[in-house]
């Protein structure tokens, strides 16, 4: 499992932040992403903290952390794996690439692996669409893809 971030040493440096933009117009998005960065996450635990001390409304916290997707209530793993299910790649068999995916790492999409290494993302067009079938993982890019490249590929990072 992935290690615990609701230390109080964690909680701490996020009440430091909270401080530093408290006075400022509009802290919400910069402290939104910081504690995402301690964190790993905004879980129900951080939103409440945030939302104690910016004296912001908790379902106001919520609705801007579930409507933008560079934030997350959940921990991702240390390999973020983004398979592209735009139309390019999906006419050229990203489904498959998917869900072998998600079999070799016994994981489901929108989900992290038991042991915290892995989270495995549908996305959308990640604008290679002359690459298609596209895969992402963290930074690393992989097109051209057929559902026997799968295996391959997560062997260098496990």
């Amino acid at each position: 499992m992935a290690k615990n971030t609701l230390t109080k040493e964690n909680f701490e440096k996020l009440d430091q932040i909270i401080e530093k933009y408290k006075g400022t117009q509009g802290p919400l998005m910069p402290v939104l992403h910081e504690g995402q960065k301690i964190f790993g996450a905004l879980t129900f635990e951080v939103q409440k903290r945030i939302s104690e001390k910016l004296n912001v409304p908790l379902a106001e916290i919520y609705g801007v952390v579930t409507f933008y997707s560079q934030f997350t209530l959940e921990p991702k793993g240390e390999f973020v794996i983004g398979v592209c299910l735009g139309t390019a790649c999906y006419v050229k068999g990203s489904q498959n690439i998917i869900d072998r995916m998600s079999r070799e790492l016994d994981v489901k999409v929108g989900c992290t692996s038991c042991d915290g290494k892995f989270t495995l993302e549908a996305t959308r067009c990640i604008g290679a669409c002359g690459l298609a079938p596209v895969l992402t993982v963290n930074e690393d890019v992989y097109g051209r893809l057929v559902e026997s490249d799968v295996p391959k590929i997560l062997a260098k990072y496990k």
